[in-house]
């Protein structure tokens, strides 16, 4: 029963009072600046692109780091990460979804929670591994879920494990949380970088995306429905809910595979933390903490890095 009933998470400071603490302010305390990756330009099947940013180092182990929305592969979350894994002699791809990387991708669409082609087409070409573990943050863990829940058995035998963190499994629900009015600063910081982003896409694709839909949206389900679902191929927003949420499809993995999500997570509901599924999957498990806020789960210095020692104990349990 895969079900996690105590978390080995010690919580966060003291002085990080609630989630919205635990999530904001140890982005602040970054001092490190950008990780050094060599970076690949990857062509994909469609003659689009992604870029990916490496740590090589011989390994015969590599960790697959994708970021969240309007992310990257410089995101404070994801450099912790390459770094703690880079330390512990494992090879390192840091994930930066079409568009994401700096430079508008080429085809008409752009990213989303249940993009799998891309992830797909890249651990083909990996098969030099003999292990390759999957970290999803945020979008990056339904990414995660939904590549893992929806290939099911044809898995390559080299993806052993997956972790997806702080991971919105009901994307329906999360729309509506992120329209909360604790939740300003979030939706504000999306709706403004999505915003350029869909206007860089318009000005690609002249006719094809109307921006004075813009002046309609009042709430995070108008943008899904005027542009993120239309955009990325989905007939409207219910649509791109249904088939792009991750809890409709954990059921499938076959890999040992772990959700961290923290029960005071300001962007997720209870929705996206399966419990049921968690208590009766031999492969699914569920570690729900009371405190670590939305993809930080900050610790004091003095405990470390804690998500990143319990990614590994659960790789090698």
């Amino acid at each position: 029963m895969p079900l996690i009933n105590k978390t080995t998470y010690p919580g966060s400071p003291f002085w990080l009072i609630n989630g919205h603490f635990q999530t904001i302010i140890p982005g602040f305390e970054d001092k490190k600046g950008l990780m050094p990756y060599q970076r690949e330009r990857f062509k994909l099947e469609d003659e689009d692109f992604i870029d990916l940013d490496w740590i090589r180092q011989g390994a015969d182990k590599l960790v697959l780091l994708i970021h969240g929305l309007e992310g990257n592969s410089q995101r404070i979350y994801v450099r912790k990460m390459a770094q703690f894994f880079a330390d512990k002699q494992w090879n390192v791809l840091a994930w930066n979804a079409r568009s994401c990387s700096g430079e508008m991708n080429h085809a008409f669409r752009l990213y989303e929670h249940g993009e799998i082609g891309d992830l797909t087409e890249v651990i083909q070409t990996l098969g030099e591994y003999k292990q390759i573990v999957l970290i999803g943050f945020s979008m990056g863990g339904s990414i995660v879920l939904n590549y893992l829940g929806r290939i099911g058995d044809a898995l390559p035998p080299n993806v052993t494990h997956g972790i997806a963190i702080s991971t919105p499994c009901n994307l329906g629900d999360c729309a509506d949380k992120l329209d909360q009015k604790s939740n300003f600063l979030y939706k504000n910081k999306f709706k403004r970088k999505l915003t350029a982003k869909i206007t860089r896409k318009a000005a690609q694709y002249p006719g094809k995306i109307d921006l004075s839909k813009m002046e309609e949206v009042t709430c995070w389900r108008d943008i899904d429905e005027f542009y993120s679902a239309p955009i990325n191929g989905y007939q409207d927003a219910d649509d791109f809910y249904a088939q792009a949420s991750a809890g409709h499809f954990v059921h499938g993995v076959t890999i040992p595979t772990l959700l961290i999500n923290s029960t005071n997570d300001p962007i997720l509901t209870p929705s996206c933390s399966p419990i049921e599924i968690a208590r009766k999957h031999p492969k699914f498990y569920l570690e729900l903490t009371t405190s670590g806020g939305h993809v930080s789960f900050p610790t004091t210095k003095k405990q470390g890095y804690w998500l990143g020692n319990r990614i590994l104990s659960f790789v090698f349990s």
